[in-house]
């Protein structure tokens, strides 16, 4: 399985997904509408604008979220190439390895921006 067929695989599992969500929603929301309970029926916005909040106090500083996933993304590239230098595997061009040093480079840099802002919404 190639990259192309996965990256297909999970878009559409994930669309899916959203669709099921967004229909079963609707039809919870119909329900509530038609019982009557009128002033019930924008419970679901809610939880919706709390995800909101939480998200807008988190994504305070996106210049330094992006400044660490470049440098992350970066290291991982240099990575990559001190490791070419030296192993016979990473110039094979059907190995998977380089593509997991990246995303693992790029997702310490997400995780180091969570807890530096976990830890500055805490102060």
């Amino acid at each position: 399985m190639n990259l192309g067929e996965l990256l297909m695989a999970a878009v559409v599992f994930f669309s899916i997904i959203t669709f099921v969500k967004i229909l079963s929603a609707h039809f919870l929301k119909r329900k509530i509408i038609k019982t009557g309970h009128f002033e019930r029926a924008g419970i679901l916005e809610q939880d919706a604008e709390i995800e909101v909040k939480k998200q807008v106090k988190y994504d305070l500083y996106p210049a330094l979220k992006w400044g660490l996933v470049a440098f992350f993304g970066g290291l991982g590239f240099i990575v990559m190439e001190l490791l070419a230098a030296s192993n016979p595997m990473f110039k094979q061009y059907d190995s998977a390895m380089p593509y997991g040093i990246f995303f693992v480079s790029i997702s310490i840099g997400f995780l180091l921006y969570y807890l530096i802002m976990s830890k500055k919404v805490k102060e």
